[in-house]
C-alpha cells in the first residue's frame, strides 16, 4: 500500500502481459488509505476473464470500472498493449456507477431511473452540491450500434450535467469490444459513472477536421445497421473511391482517417466515419447515417497545433490540471502513426497537461455520437473547497 497522494488523484500504468501481474502492478501503484474508484483503459490482447478476476482479488472492496481499447493514452502519453488507470482519492471526489447490461432495451424511465441511484450515491458523501459539481462519463460498448439510443435517453435525464465519453474498441479488429464492471468484462452494454467534486473542471470537445467542398448524399442506407448501400445513387464504397481518387481495393482505415466525411448542422461539422468496406460496396459507419443526409467530404488540420490551443484555453481557465481525461478516437492516432514525429509531439501535449485515456470507437458529447474527435474533461486544482 502507497503513502496517500498529496493530490486528489494517483496515476498508474502497468505493461505487464499477465493479468495477475497487472493487477499486481495497479494495485502497488494506486491503492491507499483513501482511494475511492479507480477508471482503467485495457488492451483487448489480455485474457479478458482472467484480468477481470485479478482486478477483483486485488483491489477488493475498490470499485473499479473501465473498457478496452484501441491504444491507450499513459502518464507517458500514448502506449500499446498495456493498462492505463487513475485512482480517485474519496476525500475530493463522490463517484457513483451503474452498468446498463442490455442497451438495446435501454429506455428514458430506465435512464430516468439510473441517473436518479447515482445523484442518491454521490449525496451520501456531502462533497458537493450536484448542480454545476458534476459530469457524467460513459463507456459503451463500440459495436453494440446501439449508442445514439442510449446516449438520448441518457442526456434528457442528465439534464443539465455535463457528459462525454467513448466507445470501447478492441486494438482496431472490430470484433470484441466490453465494458468493465465489478469484476467483469461486459459486451452489449455500458457503464455510466458520475463524479461530484468541489473542484473546478470543464468537459470539452475539439476536432482538426476542415471542410472541403464535395458532397455526397445517403441515397440508400440502413439506420440500425449503420450501413449506406448508395452514395448519389451509386455503390457506396465506389462513389466514395471515385471522390477522394483512391481505388476501392485500397480502401482501408487509413485512408478513411485522411479523407473523413461528416454532416453539418448548422456552422458546425460533425464527422461519420466509416468503420469498414463490404463485399457488396456498401459502408459500415461508427455512427448513425440516414437517407437523405448530405455528407460533406473533409481534410485533417494540424492535429498538434490544435490541441495546443484547447489547452491554452482550458489553462486560462482552470490553471494547471489536476488530471485530464480523454476519449481520444483512433482515426486520429492512425492518422498521425506513419509521421514518428508527430507521433511524439502528440505524445509530448498529453504527457504535459496529464491525460489518461484511451483511443475509441467512437466519442460521446453532451448526448451526440461523434467520431474522429478529442473529447474529455479537465479537472482543476481549484475550487471553492477544494485542492490548492
Amino acid at each position: 500500500m502507497r503513502e496517500e497522494p498529496a493530490e486528489g488523484v494517483v496515476t498508474a500504468m502497468s505493461q505487464a502481459s499477465e493479468a495477475e501481474a497487472v493487477a499486481q502492478d495497479l494495485a502497488r501503484q494506486l491503492i491507499h488509505p483513501h482511494l475511492g474508484f479507480v477508471l482503467f483503459f485495457c488492451s483487448a490482447e489480455y485474457d479478458l476473464e482472467a484480468l477481470g478476476h485479478s482486478l477483483e482479488q486485488y483491489f477488493g472492496g475498490v470499485r473499479l470500472v473501465g473498457c478496452t481499447s484501441a491504444g491507450e493514452i499513459t502518464d507517458q502519453g500514448y502506449g500499446r498493449n498495456c493498462v492505463s488507470a487513475v485512482g480517485f482519492d474519496h476525500r475530493h471526489f463522490s463517484i457513483a456507477s451503474a452498468l446498463v447490461d442490455e442497451m438495446d432495451r435501454f429506455g428514458l424511465i430506465d435512464a430516468q431511473q439510473l441517473v436518479e441511484r447515482l445523484v442518491q450515491d454521490c449525496r451520501a458523501n456531502s462533497l458537493a452540491p450536484i448542480k454545476d459539481h458534476s459530469f457524467a462519463l460513459t463507456l459503451l460498448d463500440g459495436l453494440s450500434s446501439r449508442e445514439e439510443v442510449v446516449l438520448a435517453a441518457l442526456a434528457a435525464a442528465f439534464g443539465s450535467i455535463p457528459h462525454f465519453g467513448g466507445s470501447a474498441a478492441d486494438d482496431n479488429h472490430l470484433q470484441n469490444t466490453h465494458v468493465y464492471y465489478e469484476g467483469q468484462f461486459h459486451a452489449g452494454a455500458a457503464v455510466v459513472v458520475l463524479v461530484n467534486t468541489a473542484l473546478d473542471f470543464e468537459v470539452f470537445s475539439t476536432h482538426h477536421i476542415l471542410p472541403g467542398t464535395e458532397k455526397l448524399v445517403v441515397t440508400r442506407a440502413d439506420n440500425a445497421s449503420r450501413r449506406v448501400f448508395e452514395l448519389n445513387a451509386e455503390p457506396a464504397a465506389q462513389a466514395y473511391a471515385d471522390m477522394i481518387g483512391v481505388p476501392v481495393e485500397r480502401l482501408d482505415h487509413r485512408v478513411f482517417a485522411a479523407h473523413p466525411l461528416a454532416v453539418r448542422l448548422g456552422d458546425s461539422y460533425y464527422v461519420r466515419s466509416i468503420q469498414r468496406v463490404h463485399a457488396d460496396l456498401s459502408l459500415s459507419f461508427y455512427c448513425a447515417v440516414e437517407n437523405g443526409i448530405v455528407l460533406s467530404a473533409m481534410r485533417p488540420g494540424p492535429l498538434v497545433p490544435n490541441l495546443e490551443a484547447l489547452f491554452q484555453r482550458l489553462g486560462e481557465r482552470l490553471g494547471p490540471p489536476l488530471i485530464t481525461l480523454g476519449c481520444d478516437c483512433f482515426l486520429r492516432r492512425l492518422e498521425i502513426e506513419g509521421d514518428p514525429e508527430t507521433v511524439a509531439l502528440t505524445s509530448a501535449v498529453l504527457r504535459r497537461h496529464r491525460v489518461i485515456g484511451f483511443n475509441s470507437y467512437g466519442e460521446q458529447f453532451n448526448g451526440m455520437h461523434i467520431n474522429q474527435t478529442f473529447t474529455g474533461v479537465a479537472i482543476g486544482r481549484r475550487g471553492r473547497n477544494g485542492i490548492r
